[in-house]
């Protein structure tokens, strides 16, 4: 499925169950506006396994924030089994989804609430499709690390963090936004 990890069988039938799930569950809830397998497969999975090949080794407590049907965060999770990964999505019923989805993973919790109403701190945050102005008023109290999943807009100064951009291979203006909290915020 992706060419920078060599997925186990059991890593590769949780991937499928998941997107199987979501293809039933997106034609009643609201989701993802990628309906087709395709480019949900290019566009979810590839993109969530390209930003999980570049986290550092090791255990991370790891923040999926406005996770909606699971991404990067539940890919993440499926290839990197030591990592914690926290589910953070503030419509419930998408929360419904993500816990049905990652029933069988136990190093995914899910939080069906606003991000900014969570109280602890993690390793990295990780997001795609979340606008900079959503995430502005809590990132940098959340982790010192980020990776967004982002077109082509660069993140604004006033997040607090030093970017590296890293294009992604798939479509134009898609990228892998690497922050690092600023040392004046540190």
């Amino acid at each position: 499925m992706f060419a920078e990890f060599a997925l186990t069988p059991a890593q590769e039938a949780a991937l499928v169950a998941h997107l199987d799930l979501l293809m039933r569950w997106n034609s009643k809830v609201n989701l993802t506006a990628i309906r087709s397998r395709e480019e949900a497969i290019e566009r979810h999975y590839c993109e969530s396994l390209f930003l999980a090949a570049r986290l550092p080794p090791g255990v991370l407590r790891i923040a999926d924030v406005g996770s909606g049907a699971g991404f990067p965060g539940f890919p993440i999770a499926v290839v990197r089994p030591e990592c914690l990964v926290t589910l953070i999505e503030s419509h419930q019923r998408k929360g419904v989804f993500l816990r049905e989805a990652s029933r069988g993973l136990p190093n995914v919790r899910v939080l069906a609430k606003r991000a900014e109403d969570v109280e602890e701190t993690f390793d990295w945050v990780v997001s795609r499709a979340v606008s900079y102005a959503d995430l502005a008023s809590f990132l940098k109290e959340l982790a010192p690390n980020v990776d967004l999943l982002t077109g082509a807009e660069a993140p604004p100064e006033n997040l607090g963090f030093d970017w590296e951009a890293v294009a992604l291979p798939w479509g134009k203006n898609r990228f892998l936004r690497r922050g690092r909290r600023s040392s004046c915020f540190t």
